[in-house]
Order: structure tokens, then sequence, then C-alpha cells
């Protein structure tokens, strides 16, 4: 069985982003479970990305429990909203975080408004 979180790390590294695209700066996740904690850290430069498993210095820090970070990385849960509930811990620039957490796949079965906006029985003319 493929892990969602590793999926979701090495294919940042494959795509140049607009929703980072004018972002510098590293960010590192701390994935904890069972008492081990398992290191991603990503360095953004203007759209592209580098991601190693090195417990390295960040500008940002994000610490979460694992099976809660792989309900991101697979539309199931919010990032923003475990971290207004004191679910996540963030240190650092949260700018950062602001433009990592829009790097996460939307809710399962979720459809762009605009498409909505013109398709049939819509009030758009």
């Amino acid at each position: 069985m493929a892990d969602p979180i590793a999926e979701f790390f090495t294919a940042l590294t494959l795509r140049h982003d607009t929703a980072v695209r004018k972002i510098t700066g590293t960010i590192r996740c701390d994935l904890v479970a069972d008492g081990r904690i398992e290191y991603w850290f990503v360095d953004i430069k203007d759209g592209d990305m580098d991601v190693s498993r090195e417990k390295r210095d960040a500008e940002c820090l994000i610490r979460a429990d694992k099976t809660l970070f792989r309900r991101f990385v697979t539309g199931e849960g919010n990032a923003i909203v475990a971290w207004l509930g004191y679910r996540i811990y963030i240190a650092g620039r949260t700018d950062l975080f602001r433009a990592f957490e829009r790097l996460f796949p939307g809710p399962v079965g979720a459809r762009d408004p605009r498409n909505l906006a013109s398709g049939p029985g819509s009030l758009a003319r």
C-alpha cells in the first residue's frame, strides 16, 4: 500500500506551483506517530520545491499527528481548521504555513465553483 504522505512530498519536487510562486523559505514538518517523529524538510524558492527527510532548522515548523497530516494530504482534513482548533502546532513564519497549506488537495468530491456557475441550471448568463 502506498504512503500518501510520501507521495505528497515527492510530488512537490515535480511541480512548479503558483500557490508558492512568490514565496521563498523553509518548512519542516514533524509528524508524530507512536512516540516517534518523522521529519520532512521543504525548501521553497519562487514556486520550486526541494524536499528532504532532514531534521534541520526551518523558518516554519509544523508539528502534527501523522494520522491527522495524512488527512490533509488526501483532502479529508483541513489544516487551517486544525490549526485554529489547536490540533497542530505552528512556529515561526505563519505566512509559509498559509502558503504550504494551499498545496494540500481540496476536499474529496469538491468541484470548482467557476464550473458550477456556468453549468446547466446556473443563474449566470
